[in-house]
Parts: structure tokens; C-alpha cells; sequence
């Protein structure tokens, strides 16, 4: 199976995706946040990955799902499902923290 991107569901207000978003933009790592009060398809994609709940964040990697996982585990996985998305070095600290904040440095 061609991997070609991590899918992050979430929801306004939710603190763990916020920290969830966090780690992994702090790794460099891309992905593609849904917002499961906006798109009724992710929500109903949500409740078949965490037991008819809507739990966030809920990752996909493939045919790999996680129910509030670690920024490690998502990396983990990503490593395991769709190494080609890794990003090719980890980032230094200004650098991740800067990605954390949904920010670059050119």
C-alpha cells in the first residue's frame, strides 16, 4: 500500500490535539489535520477507529490507526507504514520550536 500522508483528526478545543499538533510540527513531520465537527465523513471515520466515540485526535497512517497517540508513536508509524514522509533530519530547537507554532524559518 502507497502511503502518501498522515491524517490527523481533531476538534476545536481539544488540548491533546493541540499538544499532539505540537510535537509533531516540532518534528518536522507534515500532515493533514480534519476537523471532525466540520466534515461529517471524518467524524463518522473517527467513531469506527475509537469504538463508535469521537475521540481526537485520532491518527491514520495507512492501515495503521491510533486513538491519542504520542507524537513518538505517530513518528513510529510513520517510520514502519510510510518512511518516504519522514522528514530527512530531525529539526534543531529554534527550528522545531518555530514548526510547533505553525511557523517557518527561511
Amino acid at each position: 500500500m502507497n502511503v502518501d500522508e498522515v491524517v490527523v483528526y481533531t476538534r476545536p478545543g481539544c488540548p491533546f490535539c493541540t499538544s499532539l499538533r505540537a510535537g509533531l510540527r516540532r518534528r518536522g513531520l507534515q500532515f493533514r489535520e480534519v476537523d471532525i465537527w466540520q466534515d461529517p465523513e471524518a467524524a463518522a471515520t473517527v467513531r469506527s477507529i475509537a469504538d463508535g466515540n469521537e475521540t481526537v485526535p485520532t491518527v491514520v497512517v495507512g492501515d495503521w490507526q491510533a486513538v491519542n497517540p504520542s507524537a513518538g508513536e505517530v513518528l513510529a508509524a510513520v517510520g514502519e507504514h510510510a518512511a518516504h514522509l519522514l522528514p530527512e533530519r530531525e529539526p534543531g530547537p529554534v527550528e522545531g520550536a518555530l514548526n510547533a507554532l505553525g511557523l517557518r524559518k527561511d
